[in-house]
């Protein structure tokens, strides 16, 4: 672990590799586990906004979910996250032939909306936990998700360099510098 600003950081994202292989995962960690993706509150608000523009491109059951549930819910443990499809499938996914994707993602790839999707989806498999003087940044090992660590050994990509964009988009460009700078000194 090494402080970064507010953040404490597992060298995990620095030393493991990673790159999404969808053709072996099928997307299973948008339909497996116990729980919606978390969310925070802000994006709980752009969620209620953007989900009219959303919903053409949602399957019938998620819509049906989203309209029991609201566009967000509040998770047994408080934590706020997105609905689930009879607790199995997060409201918001499509499915291209049996490969889970997203309908915010698909939206937004077709110009109809400004957002790419809940930060703690984009960022994955880093999981972020705010406490509050500082915020953990940890890899999530999920045996779901071995493909993506087979590809990436494959590739030589370690996870902070996959998800680039995510974590620039939560922590800034400066952060990512940092970042990068930490990883070439423990590359030394």
């Amino acid at each position: 672990m090494f402080q970064l600003g507010k953040t404490i950081v597992s060298e995990d994202i620095l030393e493991k590799d990673f790159v999404c292989n969808l053709s072996a995962c099928k997307g299973a960690c948008c339909v497996d586990g116990d729980a919606g993706a978390p969310l925070s509150v802000e994006e709980t608000k752009i969620l209620e906004e953007i989900y009219p523009k959303v919903k053409p491109f949602l399957r019938k059951q998620g819509i049906a979910a989203i309209e029991a549930q609201g566009t967000w819910t509040t998770g047994t443990d408080g934590d706020l996250e997105t609905p689930l499809i009879d607790n199995k499938d997060c409201a918001y996914v499509i499915f291209d032939g049996k490969t889970a994707l997203c309908g915010i993602e698909q939206a937004y790839n077709q110009g109809i909306i400004d957002w790419k999707k809940p930060v703690s989806c984009h960022l994955y498999p880093i999981r972020v936990k705010d406490f509050t003087e500082f915020a953990a940044v940890n890899y999530d090992k999920w045996d779901i998700c071995d493909p993506a660590c087979s590809l990436g050994q494959e590739l030589e990509v370690p996870v902070y360099k996959f998800v680039k964009e995510a974590l620039v988009r939560k922590f800034g460009e400066d952060w990512y510098a940092e970042l990068e700078i930490v990883a070439q000194e423990l590359k030394k």
